[in-house]
């Protein structure tokens, strides 16, 4: 099929990639020339695991090309994809300038029946906003179907989550429009029925519902570990036990030092604007919200305690920036509301992360108080402690001894939950987690208050 694919940013490269592997003719397209020139010669711009290998061997076979000719793609597109950015908005909605452009754009340029999929996130209603800015903008009347078929990729696995999808949703008004989605999606949708189709504003609330879904767990599990920390229980023994219950299960309850990225964040506050525009009040998704943010203020809490507030000058190793293993995405990531923390106390931060040293660099520039290694060893050479905040595999067996003779203090605070601490007792460690016992006191007194720890690092 002849596949468009608007935007070639995270999802739009990894749908027109694994879309054209398989045999289709797809043209990717976007308004920055330099990162089309760049993708036409196999330089992928994200680091997604087996996708630069997808675009290259895509190119060459000549099933893949990039252009900013959106004309020309639109004349030569059996189907269109709208994969834009939706970024949040002043207000916390979703901004839907650029997918509402698209639209603009297609009902400008459409010269043969066309079916425009919607895979950006974005807000119920959105749909019939793009078949009304396509129909302003045409000259002549031209048939066209609008379908809503919402992307579930998670970062670091999003080649996998394309192929091997546990669902396709698709939410349609015309029937007609449903046969070139399946025809599409077939070589996705072999071993078993996929999709699931439904009505659009079902299909753009499923997005939304699946995202506060797995966001409420986290942060459900984030604030039982605050629990356990001040009646002196183990957060870890507690996940074991509630997670073996069949009903509940282990997904999505590791405790942690609080979820970023550019979905969760981003459409909790979308699903919480829609809400009060329709006159309700979401107290959940607030709850949610809260939770996440003072969780990620939690690790600066844990090390402010243990220097006894007295942090100036000090030199803190930082393992991992990315929001997440298996992706170089630095977009709401609890690394850089820790590293903005210290700073602010004073603290020279020595960080290492296997893929997002670039990222951090366009963030930050020269910062005077951040020094990035390219070896996680050199970033904890004499540092007054290590913290470990991404749970990247390469930090999970390190060389203990090593690290205790680097360390100017044998400190760690563990972020992600991923170090034994009666293996680093045994090995002369002070180790902080989360939602454990501490290891000098299991009395609450010696933590503060969520409204505290708020208040202390506003």
């Amino acid at each position: 099929m002849r596949v468009a694919v608007f935007g070639c940013g995270y999802v739009g490269l990894v749908t027109g990639a694994c879309l054209a592997e398989v045999g289709n003719h797809v043209i990717g397209v976007d308004i920055d020339a330099e990162r089309v020139a760049n993708l036409n010669h196999g330089s992928v711009p994200i680091y997604e695991p087996g996708l630069a290998d997808i675009v290259r061997e895509s190119i060459e076979q000549q099933r893949l090309h990039f252009t900013t000719d959106a004309a020309a793609a639109i004349h030569n597109a059996d189907i269109i994809f709208i994969a834009v950015g939706t970024p949040t908005d002043t207000d916390g909605s979703a901004d839907l300038r650029f997918v509402l452009e698209v639209a603009a754009t297609i009902g400008r340029h459409m010269s043969q029946e066309t079916l425009v999929v919607v895979k950006s996130t974005v807000p119920v209603g959105t749909c019939a906003r793009v078949r009304e800015a396509i129909g302003s903008q045409q000259a002549q009347p031209i048939p066209f179907a609008v379908a809503s078929n919402p992307e579930f990729l998670k970062e670091g696995a999003a080649i996998d989550d394309f192929k091997r999808p546990d669902r396709i949703i698709v939410g349609i008004d015309q029937e007609h429009a449903l046969a070139p989605l399946r025809e599409l999606y077939s070589p996705f949708n072999r071993n078993r029925e996929k999709l699931v189709v439904m009505d659009i504003p079902s299909a753009e609330l499923t997005k939304y519902a699946a995202n506060a879904m797995l966001a409420t767990r986290i942060s459900f599990m984030n604030e039982m570990s605050q629990i356990a920390t001040r009646v002196g229980a183990d957060i870890e023994q507690v996940r074991i036990g509630i997670g073996s219950d069949p009903r509940i299960g282990y997904a999505f309850i590791y405790p942690g030092a609080g979820y970023g990225g550019s979905c969760f964040p981003k459409d909790i506050r979308a699903l919480k604007q829609t809400a009060r525009q329709h006159h309700f009040e979401p107290y959940l998704l607030d709850a949610i919200e809260n939770v996440n943010q003072s969780q990620k203020r939690y690790i600066f809490q844990q090390i402010q305690q243990h220097f006894a507030g007295n942090l100036q000058g000090k030199h803190i190793a930082l393992w991992g920036l990315a929001f997440k293993p298996n992706t170089d995405d630095m977009r709401e990531a609890s690394s850089r509301v820790l590293m903005e923390q210290l700073w602010a106390a004073g603290v020279h931060i020595h960080a290492h992360d296997p893929k997002a040293m670039e990222e951090t660099r366009a963030l930050y520039g020269q910062h005077p108080l951040l020094t990035l290694h390219d070896e996680p060893y050199q970033a904890a050479h004499q540092a007054d402690a290590l913290v470990v905040i991404t749970e990247w595999k390469s930090f999970w067996s390190p060389d203990f001894a090593r690290l205790k003779q680097l360390l100017k203090q044998a400190v760690i605070f563990d972020g992600r939950n991923i170090y034994s601490p009666k293996q680093l007792r045994q090995q002369g460690f002070i180790h902080y987690s989360i939602g454990r016992p501490h290891p000098q006191s299991n009395s609450a007194d010696t933590v503060l208050s969520n409204n505290e720890a708020l208040a202390a690092s506003a």
